[in-house]
Formats: structure tokens, C-alpha cells, sequence
């Protein structure tokens, strides 16, 4: 995970730069009045978003009372993992140990509810389930981040299957099905795009290594395998530049309202 996040953290501090978070939080807490925020983190993993908000964000400095900020992950191990990275304005609240699919809660028991780069690991199938659930737990505000079609997330795990797996797997859902099925369930949002680069000398091989198996969520494929490969080699050919290993990325940051 270390390897992962030497390159993956610039994802969230990407979002971070992307809006003004300080703003949009003071805004939910003058609709909340004088009780705390209630959020929920969807599949929080080791909670690099909200660190990232109070690093890049100047969410610290926002006129807000403390954040009642609840974990949802299926992962025990992450979920303690983002409560230990959690500092003002957010406190660690609720736990949810379970997928986005069971959570169970009161209608709008959330006045925001958000998920960055959290919904990968939700089947095609389930996907319209999840986002039921995410929009029921809302009261006013939730956000989604996530990779678009021809991101490299998407794409270098798409040659995964195809290359490794025979094509048989469960790719990751996109932005563009998530904003499909948000229109079809009648759900008001609108997007904001960013792309931006993962990137690092070519000599890091440890750190791209462990980035790309993270990708794939297999650790048991080298990038030697992954270069080799007929599928996944054309593309790794085309991150590597000039000495530089350069993963784009095209992100939707998606705001819905309740």
C-alpha cells in the first residue's frame, strides 16, 4: 500500500485542489444550523481524502463545527486505518463494516455522503443497489469521484482481464455508467472533470510496481509479467516517457443533491 500511495496520493489532492471544499462545508453547515454535520465516508479506505482536504483544502480553517464523520468499508483494517488519519474538523464517528449494497440507516440520515475512488469493486449489476443505497442515506449533499472510461484505472484493468484472466472477470464500473444510472434513477447532480498524471522516475520499479498490482488488486503479477504481457505491455510502452512513467487520468467529480 505504501508503493500504491506514493503515486496514488496525488489523486486526492487533485480533488482536493479541484473545488472549494471550505466553502461548499461552511455552506452544509449554515443548512444544518446549530448541530453538527453528520457524513458518511463510502468505502473510506485509509482515509486519504479528508487528510488531503486538510492539507490542500484549508478544511481545518472552515467555520464549522466538528464533523460527526462515520467509516464505511468491508475491510475492519481500513476502517481503522482512516479512523487514525481522521484530525479537525472531522471526528470519528460510526462504523460500518460492510458494502455500500447493505449498508442500512434512516432516509437522509447523512447531511453529506461521499466516495472517492470507492465504487471499483461494485459489480455492474449491483451498481443501480449502491447508488440506492448512497441517495437514501443523503439529507441535502453527497459527492462521487471516480475514473472515467479512458482513465488508466479503467483501461490497465480491462487489459488485465483480457490479458491475464481470458477476458473473464468483472470489470470496474465507470463514471459514465454511474452518471447513467444516476439519470435513470431521477437523481439530480452535476460533474466536474479534472485529469491530471500518476507519475514516477522510471528507476522506482518498487513503487510502480506495487501501484499497478493495487491497480489490479493482485499482487501476485510482476511488472516484468505485466511488460510481457501482449495485452498490458502496449499500454505500459505508452506510459513510459523520456525516462518517466506517466499514468493519465480522467476523473468525474460528481455533486448530487438529495
Amino acid at each position: 500500500m505504501d508503493h500504491f500511495y506514493s503515486l496514488a496520493s496525488v489523486d486526492y489532492r487533485h480533488l482536493a485542489e479541484a473545488f472549494d471544499w471550505k466553502s461548499w462545508l461552511e455552506t452544509r453547515q449554515t443548512k444544518a444550523g446549530e448541530r453538527r454535520l453528520k457524513l458518511l465516508d463510502v468505502a473510506c479506505g485509509s482515509g486519504k481524502f479528508p487528510v488531503a482536504l486538510c492539507q490542500y483544502a484549508k478544511a481545518a480553517e472552515a467555520k464549522i463545527l466538528p464533523v460527526d464523520y462515520a467509516l464505511l468499508d468491508p475491510s475492519a483494517f481500513s476502517i481503522a486505518e482512516a479512523h487514525e488519519a481522521l484530525t479537525p474538523p472531522f471526528e470519528a464517528g460510526a462504523e460500518f463494516e460492510m458494502t455500500l449494497q447493505g449498508l442500512a440507516c434512516d432516509r437522509g440520515a447523512f447531511d453529506i455522503v461521499w466516495a472517492t475512488h470507492a465504487l471499483y469493486a461494485i459489480p455492474e449489476g449491483e451498481l443501480e443497489a449502491a447508488l440506492e443505497r448512497f441517495v437514501h442515506a443523503m439529507n441535502g449533499a453527497g459527492f462521487i469521484a471516480h475514473a472515467s472510461e479512458n482513465a488508466h484505472y479503467l483501461r490497465f484493468y480491462q487489459l488485465y482481464l483480457d490479458g491475464f484472466k481470458a477476458g473473464i472477470g468483472v470489470p470496474y464500473p465507470s463514471a459514465e455508467q454511474i452518471t447513467k444510472t444516476l439519470r435513470k434513477m431521477g437523481v439530480v447532480f452535476h460533474v466536474k472533470q479534472i485529469s491530471y498524471e500518476n507519475s514516477a522516475p522510471q528507476d522506482a520499479k518498487p513503487q510502480v510496481e506495487g501501484y499497478l498490482q493495487r491497480c489490479l488488486f493482485d499482487d501476485t503479477i510482476s511488472l516484468e509479467w505485466m511488460w510481457a504481457n501482449p495485452m498490458t505491455g502496449p499500454h505500459l510502452e505508452t506510459c513510459l516517457q523520456n525516462g518517466q512513467w506517466r499514468f493519465q487520468q480522467h476523473v468525474m467529480l460528481i455533486f448530487l443533491k438529495s
